[in-house]
C-alpha cells in the first residue's frame, strides 16, 4: 500500500540540502532499495511511501554527528523543519533494533522508548541494519558487528534476530 503523502521526501536533494556528505546519501540510496524490498515482501499493511522517505532520511543527523545520537539529531532537524511526525519518528528509532530507554539512558541519549513500533519503523531500522555503508549483507554479518561492538550478550541482539524474523519470516 503507497499514501503518495510521503513521496516528496525521499529525494536525496533533501539530505543535500541538510548538508549530507555523499557517503551518507549514498548509504541512504542503498537503505531506501532495500526497505522498499523488505516492505514489498512483507505480508503485513505497509505505507511505500513512508518507508522510502523514512529510509531516505533516517541518517539525516549524521549531517552534524556521526555519533548513536545521530538518530535524536536526525529527529530534531525534521521536526525544526515541519516533517510529519511518522518520518521524525523513524528517524528517531531506526538505531540496531531500536534503544531502550534504560539503554539510552546508559548511553548518553535523552531518557526515553527509541524501540520502532510501527512496521515501517522496524522495516527502516532493519533495512539499515542489513546495509553496511552501500553493500547489502547477511542477519549473520550484523549479529557479528554487533557482538565486536557490543559484547556478545548485549539485549540489543535478540531483538535485532526477532526483528529479521517478524519482517522476512525467516
Amino acid at each position: 500500500m503507497t499514501s503518495n503523502q510521503y513521496n516528496q521526501y525521499y529525494s536525496p536533494t533533501i539530505l543535500k540540502e541538510f548538508n549530507c556528505p555523499s557517503y551518507v546519501i549514498e548509504h541512504s540510496k542503498a537503505v531506501m532499495l532495500k526497505a522498499t524490498y523488505l516492505a514489498l515482501n512483507f505480508k503485513g499493511n505497509v505505507d511505500l511511501d513512508l518507508v522510502k522517505a523514512g529510509a531516505m532520511l533516517h541518517d539525516v543527523g549524521r549531517s552534524q554527528t556521526n555519533g548513536i545520537e545521530h538518530a535524536v539529531i536526525g529527529a530534531k532537524i525534521l521536526e525544526d523543519n515541519g516533517f510529519p511526525q511518522e518520518i521524525v519518528k523513524i528517524v528517531e528509532r531506526h538505531i540496531g533494533a531500536g534503544i531502550t530507554r534504560n539503554e539510552a539512558e546508559i548511553i548518553g541519549l535523552p531518557p526515553r522508548d527509541y524501540l520502532p513500533v510501527t512496521f515501517e519503523e522496524k522495516i527502516v531500522s532493519h533495512a539499515d541494519n542489513l546495509i553496511h555503508g552501500t553493500s547489502e549483507v547477511d542477519l549473520d554479518f550484523v549479529i557479528r558487528k554487533w557482538k565486536n561492538k557490543l559484547g556478545s550478550d548485549h539485549p540489543s541482539i535478540p531483538r535485532i534476530i526477532k526483528l529479521h524474523h517478524e519482517l522476512t519470516g525467516e
